[in-house]
């Protein structure tokens, strides 16, 4: 099976194990009815980036699933600082997962459920590769509604992503690198694992509602206002996503990554402008910052 499963580690009922041994039960519902949530933080050579901030969001999601998670805060971070360090890996994609876990003879109240928590390393994973940069990304602009916040809460983060992987598959048979969702009002959402920004004459603009409150969207905020550029969180229509100066997207997965095109059309001539440039710069210089980031071997001290 090793052709199968990348280089990781993971983690599962209190032992580190291969990627291939880590498996639930086929009735856990976390499987059988996407109730669970996660939460994904990179490490850069050797340092988790804004560690905290992920496993705080973690917390809130589970507290707000109504399944609290057993473990501190601490034991979390060794347990993921464990996964890369038994993978061997620099530079990685970490991810923290809690099903509802099994409930006993499979009644049908979540309630009587054991939550399950898990963790895996594997190398980093890039939306857009650090070689194709200048190019970016050409994103497909598809007619398909995100799941309104009326019915799940975006800022809880989870795996409903059936629009979302419908979305690539469009975009994928179209020729183009991924797709972005509409929110009920026809007005942008956000794409599969990233939040969208437009940049005009007033600054930085990205969706108000009805979006997962990224943490890399919120590191844009704090490195904007280092920068003295302006953010605004406000609805973005169509028409003003297709006008802008420059467009770019936010990702544990690959970071402030420019977008280039919409639906293979350029936005302005197609390059990646000035604002995606300066934030993209500062966003990786502060991965060395340790205000920012975290080293490996200081948590496994």
């Amino acid at each position: 099976m090793s052709d199968i499963f990348p280089k990781g580690s993971a983690w599962m009922n209190e032992e580190f194990i291969q990627l291939s041994e880590a498996k639930i039960p086929i009735l856990d519902w976390g499987f059988l009815r996407s109730d669970a949530t996660y939460d994904v933080v990179h490490v850069w050579k050797g340092r988790f980036f804004q560690l905290d901030k992920h496993i705080d969001r973690f917390f809130k999601s589970t507290e707000k699933l109504r399944m609290p998670c057993r473990f501190s805060h601490e034991k979390i971070k060794r347990i993921l600082a464990g996964c890369v360090k038994k993978a061997d890996l620099e530079d990685s994609y970490v991810e923290m997962i809690q099903t509802r876990g099994m409930s006993p003879n499979f009644v049908r109240d979540p309630r009587k459920a054991t939550p399950r928590f898990m963790a895996f390393a594997v190398p980093f994973g890039w939306i857009l590769r650090p070689e194709d940069f200048e190019k970016g990304l050409d994103v497909y602009l598809t007619d398909i509604t995100r799941i309104p916040p009326s019915s799940i809460d975006p800022t809880i983060k989870n795996y409903h992503w059936m629009d979302l992987v419908t979305g690539m598959l469009d975009a994928y048979e179209r020729g183009h690198h991924t797709a972005l969702l509409v929110d009920e009002d026809n007005n942008i959402s956000e794409g599969p694992g990233f939040n969208i920004f437009s940049v005009d004459e007033k600054g930085i603009n990205t969706p108000d509602h009805g979006v997962l409150e990224g943490i890399t969207r919120q590191t844009v905020f704090d490195l904007a206002k280092e920068l003295n550029i302006n953010v605004n969180k406000k609805s973005i229509t169509i028409e003003m996503l297709k006008s802008s100066e420059e467009l770019f997207a936010t990702s544990t997965a690959g970071g402030v990554m420019p977008i280039t095109k919409v639906s293979g059309e350029n936005i302005k001539q197609g390059k990646v402008g000035d604002v995606t440039r300066k934030i993209h710069k500062l966003y990786w210089d502060k991965h060395l910052d340790p205000v920012w980031s975290t080293s490996i071997n200081d948590i496994l001290l």
